[in-house]
């Protein structure tokens, strides 16, 4: 019986999908019990051909190809969960590796906690290029979102959630919720986001727990790409856009730029105890996210 389905959705990325991939066929958890399920954004490169012959190579193993036609990640996730047949869903990326036991550790967790509707394993951030020196850890989050809360399971703490890359729910939860705003989150290359916000934030209202797990190890690869000044800035300014989107939803608008403002007292304070490089891009991250909030472009 299958217990817990992964879903890995993909855009253009077949050469990075298999790193992602190779570490899925590493899994120690039973192969019976899980199932992973590729979802094709309707990619133009090779992902098919690529897909289709590791699952030819890996017979023993559930892995199944879907191929979603609307763009967006919030779509290819949805489409995902509604070809999982697992009680559990569990969501990595194509840029990423998972460590042997990721899959076994979220299944024990929801076996032992009841309560846990969703949950969210650990981050590490990998730089096969080397880490810029111009990176602090606020400037990191943006670009690889690392995270980790301990050694322990515990409950996540107030504020925070799972990253998009390693995340977990129950489908109940999905059942009670609703699934991924589809008028959010990324579509092709834009680097608009949200939609993990969202819906943490309908199962929060509900009062759903959600766990942090500490085994649940994932590796996010940041390519040199990444790291450029001009991505850096695109990021940015669609994290605006994304939490202006957000805030008209749920009309409160205000309430952003209200806090937008003191975040820029705060990224002042932050810039007096960094070194200059590391404030340059403190102070381009605040003004890219304030454009995206307040401009009209």
């Amino acid at each position: 019986m299958i217990r817990l389905s992964l879903i890995v959705a993909t855009f253009n990325r077949s050469e990075q999908l298999l790193t992602t991939l190779r570490s899925v066929a590493l899994q120690s958890h039973r192969a019976e019990e899980w199932e992973c399920i590729v979802v094709d954004n309707n990619s133009k490169d090779n992902t098919r051909a690529v897909v289709e012959k590791f699952i030819s190579e890996h017979a023993t193993l559930n892995i199944r190809y879907k191929f979603v036609e609307e763009q967006g990640l919030s779509f290819a996730r949805n489409g995902g969960i509604r070809e999982a047949k697992g009680d559990i869903v569990a969501f990595i990326d194509d840029d990423e590796r998972i460590v042997a036991d990721f899959v076994s550790a979220y299944i024990s967790l929801f076996d032992l906690h009841p309560d846990a509707m969703s949950a969210g394993g650990e981050i590490i951030a990998e730089y096969p290029t080397g880490r810029p020196r111009w990176m602090s850890r606020y400037t990191e989050e943006p670009i690889a979102n690392p995270m980790s809360f301990g050694q322990h399971i515990r409950l996540f703490p107030k504020g925070r959630i799972p990253g998009g890359g390693n995340m977990a729910v129950r489908r109940k939860a999905l059942d009670i919720v609703g699934l991924f705003d589809t008028s959010l989150g990324r579509t092709g290359k834009s680097l608009t986001g949200g939609e993990e916000s969202d819906l943490f934030e309908r199962m929060a209202e509900h009062e759903m727990a959600c766990y942090y797990l500490p085994r649940a190890v994932m590796y996010h690869i940041i390519p040199s790409e990444k790291l450029t000044l001009d991505y850096f800035k695109r990021l940015n300014f669609n994290n605006g856009r994304s939490q202006l989107r957000r805030a008209e939803l749920h009309h409160r608008t205000p309430m952003l730029y209200a806090k937008e403002c003191a975040k820029w007292v705060a990224t002042l304070l932050l810039c007096l105890v960094h070194r200059p490089a590391q404030s340059r891009y403190l102070l381009t991250m605040r003004y890219q996210i304030s454009r995206g909030i307040f401009s009209k472009e």
